[in-house]
């Protein structure tokens, strides 16, 4: 087929109209979930290593360790420690774990990694961080985690990019 003379002969004609549709997105490439409390957040896909369904059994809890944390998992033969990312922004409402997979997104910082459980995700999103606004209404205590946000359309609450590195280097797990 490739070596016969019509395949290379084709047009812009012949090319069905959805294709040339298709544009090259803008912005960058941002993981979109969601929190117990139903605010909607955003990570950079750079910074996140991977996204997996966890059933609650495989999350083992550890004595004595931060509430933060909902205890490790092991990815293929590496520990991860998981933690309540709703929790660990001060979320009122805590993460429901009497479910059959709990969303856990890994990130990732110079071989540090970390496993943040959230309520539900969201889409792959190409977002444009010159419409990033600064986060003025930023809860307290969010706020040091929180890059800016995205004013969404017909939607009461932005949509708020949390900065991964800031998530991993914080005190907080130290607590």
């Amino acid at each position: 087929m490739v070596n016969t003379p019509d395949f290379f002969t084709n047009t812009e004609q012949d090319i069905s109209p959805d294709i040339q549709a298709l544009k090259t997105p803008s912005g960058e490439l941002h993981l979109r979930f969601y929190l117990s409390s139903n605010d909607e957040f955003a990570l950079p896909a750079i910074g996140i290593k991977e996204v997996m369904q966890q059933p609650p059994d495989r999350i083992t809890a550890i004595p004595n360790a931060s509430p933060l944390l909902l205890g490790t998992i092991n990815l293929r033969g590496q520990v991860i420690w998981v933690a309540d990312l709703g929790q660990f922004l001060g979320d009122r409402n805590y993460l429901n774990t009497d479910r059959p997979e709990i969303p856990v997104i890994a990130i990732e910082e110079q071989e540090v990694l970390l496993g943040l459980a959230v309520d539900r995700l969201g889409d792959m999103d190409w977002l444009d961080l010159e419409q990033l606004q600064s986060s003025t209404n930023a809860p307290d205590q969010i706020a040091p985690y929180v890059q800016g946000e995205w004013v969404q359309e017909n939607v009461e609450t932005p949509l708020r990019l949390l900065d991964h590195i800031a998530i991993l280097r914080s005190a907080r797990w130290a607590a």
